[in-house]
């Protein structure tokens, strides 16, 4: 998997980065939300060594999170050279379990400001994570997406497990207060994304 080039500052706790990946045939995004507990890196793709210096300059990397099964991704590599822990869903590692796993399940907080959103019927494992500081921000696996020719849009049918329940499940982040909105494929959402959202939801009734 190609190293990221470049760590992108999306607001004053975010950072995001990407590379593409010839396998997937598109480009890969990851990130990383500073907390009062430590950093948190989300669905890590590797990370050069200057921007990784970059992003250790915010802070103590305190865990990893994996979104889904799919997202696996450097995870492990990351936890280890890191000593650190991998929160995920326990459906996210159905055949190893990995290293110093931290099982999350819906509801469940990672840390005071950091909430777990379980979504069914997308990828297996798959949650979204809330994180409620600066009017909010949401970061998604795979059940929402924002890339060209999609657009911003649901995960495409025939890679969901069982497609109305995501859309159904989806609509339990309208309760979430959300300006920005970050992905693992595709760019952010800086502004207004909970209108977004449910524009997107209230079209699919």
């Amino acid at each position: 998997m190609t190293a990221a080039t470049d760590l992108d500052k999306v607001a004053a706790d975010l950072f995001i980065w990407q590379a593409y990946d010839r396998a997937a045939k598109s480009d890969l995004f990851s990130s990383a939300i500073v907390t009062r507990n430590g950093i948190f890196v989300i669905d890590p793709i590797p990370l050069r060594k200057a921007p990784f210096a970059q992003l250790h300059q915010h802070g103590v990397i305190a865990g990893v999170v994996i979104t889904n099964a799919n997202h696996l991704r450097a995870s492990g590599q990351f936890a280890e050279q890191l000593s650190v822990p991998i929160f995920a869903h326990r459906a996210a590692f159905p055949d190893t379990m990995a290293g110093q796993f931290s099982q999350l399940a819906d509801g469940d907080k990672i840390c005071d400001e950091l909430h777990v959103v379980g979504i069914d019927g997308a990828a297996p494992g798959e949650i979204a994570l809330h994180f409620a500081s600066g009017d909010g921000t949401l970061v998604m696996g795979d059940a929402l997406i924002n890339f060209q020719p999609y657009g911003f849009t649901f995960l495409p049918g025939k890679y969901c497990s069982n497609e109305e329940e995501m859309r159904r499940s989806l609509r339990k982040l309208l309760t979430c207060k959300t300006e920005r909105m970050l992905f693992a494929h595709g760019l952010p959402i800086l502004s207004k994304a909970s209108d977004r959202l449910r524009q997107l939801l209230d079209g699919d009734l």
